[in-house]
């Protein structure tokens, strides 16, 4: 009957495919919030009484009776599973888009009496991004229109309010939507979007830390991974006449935060001879944990708060630059079309959105976020897998000094045509 298949398994004994606990399907924690579960029955009616849909991988509901089933790569041809069954569940463990192809026989019977291959043009599509923080889903939403583009799918897309109040009116053609709001039933396929930890390949073709934070999303959708500026409600009216930089100095954890303790006072004092005002965007005005607290820059203005994001876009844009760290606030800027200075040892350059003004010190510890042989920890606000505790800690940022931001400053001043001040000692 069927040729070339990988060793078949009896339906409840355990297999590379075989959901052995369906109410485990799509309940992972992942950075940011719960992804949503898939619907308990699959949304399709296939023949026989035989259900399906791709709404947790490729899945096939069988009822009682003797099987042969398979699922195909049709891309590549692979058959990727095969079993012999009475009746239930079989579920692809890769939950990332593929071409996938179901195929179900009546035991002994040459003809399936089931054939579907995915085919999403015209289909609703559910895109789950976690509730989650802002530079990721910065870096995410814009593969969402490149993938309804690409697969001419009804796409809805599941996130936070904030997020979605960002978006909705830059991308008319997607269905934006709260978690809560979300019936898994109305729903041909589903792809979740996350960061998957311990060299997770099921969620992910490729661990994301090999392939950036941003581009990781267009991997699981299966488009062009090239990154895209996200686009953003631009054109707003200057709030500020003087010339100004933005600048944010604070971050989730404190391995991101910039540990040199003069960098941002040599910084703001180079900014200020340079006849800028320097304003400070972060949300919190002081930002720590335990005995490590961060705050606004000697000579910064305060403009902290928790504001709307599309006020940060508003003064973001009529911004001269941006100088900010691994973390959201650099994104949105990223997105405002403004030159970036963006300062990590914390993550390697691919990790974020290309700048020409990336700083990264190559002479100590680094890129300990992309390291494929760590998993960050995101309960310990101090994590430094190598040097925690040791004089070594943090030397990825530590190393990054005022003299080298400066050296950006002044190319971004350059390239802008301003007077290029000689630099602060």
């Amino acid at each position: 009957m069927k040729t070339n298949t990988q060793k078949k398994t009896k339906q409840g004994t355990p297999g590379p495919s075989v959901a052995q606990d369906k109410k485990e399907q799509g309940q992972d924690i992942r950075r940011g919030g719960f992804h949503l579960k898939p619907p308990e029955i699959p949304t399709q009616q296939g023949p026989l009484g035989i259900r399906y849909d791709f709404n947790d991988g490729a899945r096939l509901l069988l009822p009682a009776g003797r099987w042969e089933a398979q699922i195909t790569d049709e891309d590549s041809g692979n058959i990727i599973f095969a079993c012999d069954s009475e009746g239930g569940w079989i579920v692809s463990t890769k939950k990332y888009r593929v071409r996938f192809g179901l195929r179900v026989w009546k035991a002994g019977e040459d003809k399936p009496c089931f054939e579907h291959v995915l085919s999403l043009e015209g289909k609703p599509v559910l895109i789950n991004y976690p509730v989650g923080t802002l530079g990721d889903m910065v870096g995410w939403v814009p593969y969402a229109e490149r993938f309804r583009q690409e697969s001419r799918s009804h796409v809805t897309c599941s996130m936070g309010r904030e997020i979605i109040d960002l978006f909705k009116d830059q991308y008319p053609a997607i269905d934006f939507t709260t978690p809560e709001r979300i019936d898994a039933r109305n729903y041909y396929a589903t792809y979740r979007i996350g960061l998957f930890f311990g060299g997770d390949t099921n969620n992910q073709p490729i661990d994301f830390r090999k392939v950036g934070l941003h581009r990781t999303a267009g991997y699981i959708l299966g488009v062009d991974p090239e990154e895209i500026v996200p686009a953003f409600r631009l054109g707003s009216d200057r709030q500020i006449a003087e010339p100004y930089v933005c600048i944010a100095v604070q971050a989730s954890a404190q391995p991101k935060m910039w540990n040199n303790g003069y960098g941002w006072q040599q910084v703001v004092a180079y900014l200020k001879k340079a006849g800028y005002r320097v304003l400070c965007i972060d949300r919190d005005r002081t930002w720590g944990n335990g005995y490590v607290w961060n705050h606004i820059p000697y000579g910064a203005e305060d403009f902290t708060g928790n504001h709307p994001l599309q006020e940060r876009i508003r003064l973001l844009e009529h911004a001269d630059f941006f100088i900010g760290l691994s973390s959201g606030l650099s994104w949105l800027a990223w997105g405002c079309r403004i030159p970036v200075i963006l300062i990590s040892g914390f993550t390697l350059p691919l990790c974020e959105f290309s700048t020409p003004y990336r700083v990264f010190n190559p002479h100590g510890c680094y890129g300990c976020w992309d390291d494929v042989n760590e998993n960050f920890d995101h309960k310990d606000f101090f994590w430094c897998p190598k040097h925690k505790g040791t004089d070594r800690q943090f030397e990825c940022t530590k190393l990054i000094t005022g003299k080298q931001v400066i050296g950006q400053i002044r190319r971004v001043l350059e390239k802008l045509g301003k007077t290029v001040p000689d630099e602060t000692e």
